[in-house]
């Protein structure tokens, strides 16, 4: 950072850090560009205080998968990602805030009802390399069960189908670099909502083996576009905010356009505009 003429204050991440607390205090005294040397879970830790402010994140991706960062095309090593500080892209993306009983979380890039919320502690783990997962892993996919559920799109009723879980996201990346369909954008002032009524556990894993990154292609995937998104389900399922798992119950959605400022790199992922998906009757293209 020295090489690029910025001097920089360094924080050193605890696990007892309160780093909203201490994002927000920065910018309170003027601090415009806030650096994350980190992986996805920090970026999630700081976006709640940098929402609508008048202050950049950029990011230095040293976590595991690095997602986000992947998503805003910031994909080269340690010395090429802070030569973006100076050279990279300013943009302003959406943000999608979670509404779950008294608690608010807001995410980057998906939040999600069922069996993706259930399976992805497990995933987490295995990836860092905790192998005594596996077995969890399988037996919470063999003895998972769908729900009914009721979807809203934009205060229109959508759907009533027993499925085993939904997923509205914000970048066409999630976890491991598995890109959902390359129609997703977080530009667009839009979240996007993919449904899988009546599809088996195997069915799911099949199209996610063999979509090759375009799960709406697939016939049995329903994709639809959607300011606010309202989703009950009946048993309850778990609900998941880009990794964070935030119980079983109900949840509301909405997306907050253009709240965040970022710092990208050149090869940006998804599309700023997208074709239709939404049946414009349900969920109108306002």
């Amino acid at each position: 950072m020295q090489d690029q003429q910025i001097l920089p204050e360094v924080y050193s991440v605890r696990p007892d850090s309160r780093l909203e607390t201490i994002v927000h205090n920065a910018i309170g005294t003027g601090i415009k560009l806030i650096v994350v040397a980190g992986g996805d879970g920090t970026i999630d830790s700081v976006v709640g205080a940098m929402v609508g402010r008048d202050a950049t994140l950029a990011i230095i991706p040293t976590g595991t998968r690095n997602n986000v960062a992947f998503n805003l095309g910031i994909t080269g090593d340690i010395a090429h990602s802070v030569a973006l500080l100076r050279k990279g892209r300013r943009l302003t993306i959406d943000v999608g805030r979670v509404h779950f009983g008294r608690s608010r979380h807001w995410f980057l890039e998906l939040a999600s009802l069922g069996l993706l919320s259930d399976l992805y502690p497990m995933a987490d783990d295995l990836q860092h390399g905790d192998l005594g997962q596996l077995g969890v892993l399988l037996s919470t996919l063999i003895s998972a069960a769908p729900s009914r559920l009721r979807v809203s799109l934009d205060g229109h009723k959508l759907l009533g189908a027993t499925a085993h879980m939904i997923l509205v996201t914000n970048m066409p990346f999630l976890g491991p670099r598995f890109q959902i369909s390359p129609n997703v954008s977080f530009r667009d002032g839009r979240l996007d909502v993919f449904a899988f009524p009546d599809m088996s556990k195997l069915g799911m894993l099949s199209h996610a083996v063999l979509s090759r990154g375009d799960l709406v292609k697939d016939a049995g995937v329903k994709h639809y576009r959607a300011k606010h998104v309202a989703i009950s389900a009946n048993p309850k399922m778990s609900v998941l905010a880009d990794g964070v798992q935030l119980g079983q119950g109900s949840l509301s959605v909405h997306v907050h356009p253009r709240a965040l400022r970022v710092v990208a790199g050149t090869a940006l992922t998804g599309k700023r505009t997208t074709t239709a998906v939404t049946d414009p009757k349900l969920a109108p293209d306002e």
